[in-house]
């Protein structure tokens, strides 16, 4: 697979010598590197505070205008729709540009009650409209039949938000940021797994962490990756290779969360259609095998007020300001609640296992990678970086229901005033179980059953994801694990077969 890389306008709305792997202001959105001035005036307002209805109302007739025009222009024949059902699973249905407007007027209607977690038959019809602020044309495609995508808000026939929808339940948690002064902003570290075929045996390299392996395979295929996500307008701050044999992490650079999570959905796209396309697998299940390490999603927080990061405070002895202090606290007084949707797999349990280097205890930490929480130093004169990492959640998490819970965590540290506990700063994976308990650090739940039990006593997951959605993961989740309960594994008739 080959992705011409093209350079960004030198036109820009501030700084021109900035390059491609930037956070991109929403007034220089990118559709494969054609620029977009959203509303055409050098003062408009990005993303970092909420612009008036009539602003919004002029962005959105604008970004329409614009996708229509550059629909017409670039030959597009097929427009994806995209959206995602509670699981996070990606679905999509192509339209023609002759229906194009019609879908940003009505949207297109589709049976939700085939959707998991969505509607039941006497209430089926739903409709998709289409979020033109998210037009981008697939690279992988090529010139001949130009394929674009947008992502989807799911709406009622009366056009009431849905709220099976993950999108809307993340708008609606970002909303009461907003109300509370703040905007949401994430960077994750993506890890996942290549294998030469539908099987963990088959290794594609045999490389570890920060190896610049002979094998060209494993480069060409993160360089064919990144250079995708750059035509999506999905900018890249690191890649390199992880700690396990075949083990990759790709990091995105920060933006706000519902870009952001429509990124991570994008994300895991690309990773699959680049890997098929070079004849490999690529997967994002958690641990695919007992003897490699498991794959995480690490994601740098911060709440920004206006243009100030909240988190920062250069008067503080660690940087961190009240705001950032009890963010922390409300991540760690609810992370045992909140962990069966930032790990929503019985897989994800295989992961955060007492002995692995996974962040399986409740503690905080400035420069401690054993603590759930981490405080990254920041460097010097750079205290608007201030961030905080929450290490727990996996890259097969639904990435909206994911951040609305984080954000619903954090939120209620800093409503209620909740107070920091002390810095965790010995290695908590060399404590004891005796040491651990007098410290009072806590550890997250150790399977998905555990963890449901957490998430169904929790009011603060059931308002954040609201009941409708609350109620099916519950109901599905545990009918996975009923599932598995049952399963007898090799693993047992290995051991008990002969011997009993």
């Amino acid at each position: 697979m080959k992705i011409e890389s093209i350079s960004p306008s030198p036109e820009r709305c501030s700084d021109s010598s900035r390059p491609m792997s930037q956070s991109l202001p929403k007034c220089e959105r990118l559709v494969n590197q054609v620029r977009l001035s959203e509303c055409g005036s050098p003062t408009f307002e990005t993303v970092r505070t909420p612009p008036l209805r009539g602003a919004t109302l002029c962005r959105m007739d604008r970004q329409r205008e614009y996708v229509l025009r550059t629909v017409e222009e670039r030959g597009v024949r097929f427009v994806r729709l995209w959206f995602t059902d509670v699981l996070g699973t990606l679905k999509s249905v192509a339209i023609t540009p002759a229906d194009l407007e019609a879908a940003f007027d009505e949207g297109v209607t589709f049976d939700g009650s085939a959707i998991d977690g969505y509607s039941r038959v006497q209430e089926a019809d739903m409709l998709a409209m289409p979020d033109p602020s998210t037009f981008e044309i697939l690279p992988w495609r090529g010139d001949d039949t130009p394929v674009a995508r947008m992502f989807c808000d799911i709406q009622l026939h009366n056009g009431e938000p849905f709220p099976g929808d993950p999108r809307q339940v993340l708008r609606r948690n970002l909303q009461k940021a907003r109300e509370a002064g703040f905007t949401l902003f994430a960077g994750p570290e993506m890890e996942f797994f290549y294998f030469k075929a539908l099987d963990t045996n088959s290794l594609l390299d045999r490389g570890g962490y920060f190896d610049h392996t002979a094998s060209t395979k494993t480069s060409d295929l993160r360089r064919d990756t990144i250079l995708a996500l750059e035509a999506l307008s999905i900018p890249v701050e690191y890649s390199h290779h992880e700690v396990s044999y075949s083990q990759q992490e790709i990091d995105l650079r920060y933006d706000d969360a519902l870009s952001m999570a429509d990124a991570i959905m994008t994300f895991r796209h690309v990773v699959r259609v680049v890997a098929q396309r070079h004849d490999v697998h690529a997967t994002f299940m958690p641990k695919p095998r007992t003897d490699l390490a498991g794959s995480g999603m690490h994601t740098h927080f911060s709440l920004f007020e206006g243009d100030r990061n909240a988190f920062a405070d250069a008067d503080s002895p660690d940087g961190l300001s009240m705001v950032g202090r009890q963010f922390i606290a409300g991540l760690m007084r609810h992370a045992r609640e909140i962990t069966a949707v930032t790990n929503q797999w019985i897989n994800s349990y295989k992961r955060l296992t007492v002995g692995s280097e996974a962040p399986v205890f409740i503690g905080w930490a400035r420069n401690n990678r054993s603590a759930l929480i981490r405080v990254p130093l920041v460097k010097q004169g750079k205290s608007s970086s201030t961030r905080v990492e929450f290490r727990a959640p996996d890259p097969a998490c639904n990435p909206y229901l994911a951040y609305s819970v984080i954000l619903a965590a954090g939120l209620k540290g800093i409503t209620e005033g909740y107070e920091l506990p002390l810095e965790s700063t010995n290695n908590i994976f060399e404590m004891s179980q005796v040491e651990r308990v007098a410290s009072g650090i806590d550890s997250l739940p150790e399977t998905l059953n555990e963890a449901l039990d957490e998430m169904e006593r929790s009011e603060l997951v059931a308002d954040a994801l609201g009941e409708h959605v609350f109620s099916f993961f519950i109901r599905n989740k545990r009918a996975d694990w009923d599932e598995y309960r049952r399963y007898v594994s090799p693993f047992e008739v290995d051991r008990y077969l002969g011997a009993l």
